[in-house]
């Protein structure tokens, strides 16, 4: 249901660069690029997470309560996906685990601009 999801940013290269290294394995790569805007997916009409420079080219702010959730296919992909955000410089915003007793295993981290990003794995 969902095409894709925008996350703001101030640097358009560095955003593109850190989704498409995060999902590399999964063979994601920009897939437009409109200069003040860049999808990034791993094939038109599957979901794309987007990077883009303000339209009222006002500073990006991650949104209170606003998060986008990426799934994965195990609970070790979870913690793969999460390294590897580390890795290419996110932060931790908590640490992969049992979140819902027997049905939801999730880790949180936000990007370079500071927005939430969550891997899941329902059980």
């Amino acid at each position: 249901m969902i095409g894709y999801t925008t996350v703001g940013t101030t640097d358009m290269e560095r955003a593109k660069k850190f989704y498409c290294d995060l999902f590399e394995r999964k063979g994601a790569k920009v897939l437009v690029d409109a200069g003040r805007i860049a999808m990034v997916g791993t094939g038109r009409g599957t979901p794309m997470i987007a990077v883009c420079e303000p339209y009222n080219k006002e500073a990006p702010s991650p949104g209170n309560g606003v998060m986008v959730a990426f799934t994965a296919e195990t609970k070790p992909e979870v913690d793969e996906i999460y390294a590897r955000a580390i890795e290419l410089g996110a932060t931790c915003d908590g640490p992969p685990g049992q979140r819902v007793p027997d049905r939801f295993y999730g880790a949180y981290v936000r990007d370079h601009d500071g927005n939430k990003i969550c891997f899941f794995k329902f059980a």
